[in-house]
């Protein structure tokens, strides 16, 4: 999901405590779809209640927003709106892509071969409206605001950055730099380590902070530039030129200038035209967000949130109770100024 800028940005290692009493707006369908993928048993089984409905995602909202909030973090969390229609290709190919997964799956379980049934599994996550639906409540419960995008929620998590309401966005992907975000935090909802690709060894995981402006200077481009680098690599709008990575990328929008004068270089019948690349830049430039929204944080409906872990889905009162504690934080961060 989103464009890799790979090693042209900048990471600035940091510690939850750098970001106390900051605003973090977090992309909802980016960390949402991350809990169902890693958050799974040995086989690659989601974590289920005792009537087999999916639970991956209540737990990792639940006990990685609480992190958040015992650092004193102020998270908001953005969902998806309606796709733009140039969107619809990479839905598609998203949608075969976890039929495959599923499909090797289960041909890898009947094989006995668990460390390729893990991988596959964690392929064929989906982000359903329960799944949404269940991740607002509990949200709601925990007295931890949400907005609804009209179109994409890095967009909307970007401008609310530039804007000033939020001090950085929280996403794995790097396509809010391209929606403008000032700064943008990934691994932010990450548990402390990662397992390595194809590999039974482990990394630590640690927040890692981007700075825009930095970026931009020193590769020596504009954020325009950027954006037609990511058009040549391909983003969620359109398939890229093949052999095209960051580095090469960055090379030939430097040297051209723009991406149209790069294309006459490069020479791809498969090239955006110019009205597709227009499109795709102002998806970016001036993308679809709103300012109906409302910041609000207060204190945990315990009632609540126990009643839709514990009572609806079977979590254990003995696990959840000690950490909803944490909670109460929000209505002491309430009372203090936020700070950027």
């Amino acid at each position: 999901m989103g464009i890799d800028l790979g090693d042209l940005f900048k990471k600035e290692k940091v510690a939850f405590q750098d970001m106390k009493d900051s605003v973090i707006v977090i992309d909802a369908y980016n960390v949402l779809h991350q809990f169902l993928s890693s958050i799974r048993q040995r086989d690659g089984t989601p974590l289920k209640d005792a009537q087999g409905r999916i639970t991956s995602h209540l737990s990792g909202l639940f006990y990685r927003t609480a992190n958040m909030v015992e650092a004193r973090i102020r998270p908001v969390y953005v969902f998806d709106g309606e796709p733009h229609i140039l969107k619809a290709k990479t839905l598609q190919q998203r949608k075969e892509r976890k039929e495959r997964a599923e499909k090797e799956w289960k041909e890898a379980l009947e094989k006995g071969d668990l460390k390729k049934a893990r991988t596959k599994a964690q392929q064929t996550s989906r982000v359903t409206d329960e799944i949404i639906e269940q991740s607002e409540a509990l949200l709601t419960a925990l007295g931890v605001p949400y907005i609804h995008a009209p179109s994409e929620g890095e967009a909307q998590a970007s401008y609310m950055v530039k804007k000033g309401d939020a001090y950085a966005a929280g996403s794995q992907d790097f396509d809010c730099l391209l929606f403008g975000a000032p700064i943008l935090v990934r691994n932010l909802t990450s548990s402390g380590k990662r397992k390595l690709p194809n590999k039974q060894a482990y990394v630590k995981v640690n927040p890692e902070l981007i700075r825009l402006k930095a970026g931009l200077k020193s590769l020596h481009i504009l954020q325009k530039q950027l954006i037609d680098m990511a058009i040549l690599i391909g983003t969620d709008f359109n398939d890229g030129i093949k052999g095209i990575g960051p580095k090469k990328s960055l090379q030939l929008i430097k040297k051209a200038g723009n991406l149209e004068n790069a294309l006459a270089t490069v020479g791809d019948a498969n090239a955006p035209t110019f009205d597709e690349i227009e499109q795709i830049r102002n998806i970016f430039l001036h993308p679809k967000v709103t300012d109906k929204y409302s910041l609000h944080w207060s204190a945990p409906d315990t009632d609540a949130v126990l009643g839709i872990l514990c009572d609806d889905h079977h979590f254990s009162r003995e696990r959840i109770e000690p950490i909803l504690e944490k909670f109460s934080l929000i209505e002491q961060m309430m009372k203090q100024k936020t700070l950027f």
